[in-house]
């Protein structure tokens, strides 16, 4: 029985950086198929927002992982690595390229390195926790500097999901989130794994955000907003709090204009970037390439990577 190693490649970076560029370019000379790693990107009737590209952009390269949620389904990043694995499986069974593509990056920690045996959720609680932080922002990150400290310091204090999921974690085991993260993960086996990472000059990348965010606007992402509302979904479901539809739900319920509109949604996707960049950096062994992922100079170095990746034998006798 064969024991070869199958590999897989993960383009990483911040939102804008060119990564699904990128990927199209890489899938169409090795091989390969696009397996989302995006956790907006899984729901269906959010695209322009999400800057998802369109069936006929995809140049016939199978997307994997995309538009499987409808908008009011709960989906987490446990759930993203049980669905993701078996896939790169199959598709290096197949003898294809998988390509993990996206900048959430704990979704690529499940499905690279795997997540602790946490409790499963526990929905009422988490809507208490909700409404504790509607009622008084910023309580829950003081009340998990009490109870957890470390983690507290890893968590942005306005990221609600990630701190609601570590008070539950406490309250529910009367353990802090950190112990159980020592207690050891279950991390991909099978494979080699590039990680390709994204870097563009951080001024380019903010002008590119801020013209996306508007052409968003001019586009018609009003429009998709009120399709969605139409279809019964209610604006609390997940994907309405990301960047761009929040400002769009609050243009058209009249709580902003349409250049403070503009402007938050710019300015939040800038600081989204950032943190995004911060996450990456974090994470061992990238490879960091220089420019936009659609940079053709970008594209080369990023195909040699691969090559090398792919052939070391034929790099160690060079």
């Amino acid at each position: 029985m064969s024991t070869a190693l199958a590999t897989l490649v993960a383009v990483v970076g911040p939102t804008g950086s060119g990564k699904s560029g990128l990927a199209l370019r890489l899938a169409e000379e090795f091989g390969g198929e696009i397996v989302n790693c995006d956790s907006l990107q899984v729901y269906r009737y959010f695209n322009i927002g999400t800057a998802k590209l369109r069936p006929s952009e995809r140049r016939g390269i199978p997307h994997h992982l995309v538009d499987i949620l409808n908008p009011d389904e709960a989906f987490t990043a446990g759930e993203y690595a049980r669905r993701a694995r078996p896939l790169v499986a199959e598709i290096a069974g197949r003898g294809r390229l998988p390509i993990a593509v996206g900048g959430t990056g704990l979704y690529l920690r499940a499905l690279l390195d795997g997540l602790f045996r946490g409790p499963a959720r526990d929905e009422a609680l988490r809507a208490r926790l909700a409404q504790r932080e509607s009622r008084r922002p910023g309580s829950l990150h003081r009340l998990l500097s009490r109870f957890d400290p470390p983690a507290a310091q890893r968590i942005y204090p306005a990221d609600a999901p990630k701190l609601i999921r570590a008070l539950e974690v406490c309250l529910l085991t009367r353990r802090p989130l950190t112990s159980w993260f020592a207690t050891g993960r279950d991390p991909l086996k099978g494979f080699r794994v590039l990680k390709l990472g994204m870097n563009p000059p951080r001024a380019a990348l903010y002008e590119r955000l801020d013209l996306r965010c508007r052409r968003m606007f001019e586009s018609g992402l009003l429009t998709e907003v009120q399709q969605i509302l139409s279809m019964g979904y209610p604006t609390s479901v997940k994907p309405f709090e990301s960047h761009g539809y929040h400002q769009a739900l609050q243009l058209l319920q009249g709580e902003l204009d349409f250049v403070q509109a503009l402007y938050c949604a710019q300015r939040n996707t800038r600081r989204y970037a950032k943190r995004q960049w911060t996450w990456f950096r974090r994470e061992p062994d990238v490879v960091w390439i220089q420019g936009f992922g659609d940079d053709p100079q970008a594209q080369q170095a990023a195909a040699q990577l691969v090559r090398d990746f792919l052939h070391p034998a034929n790099v160690a006798e060079s």
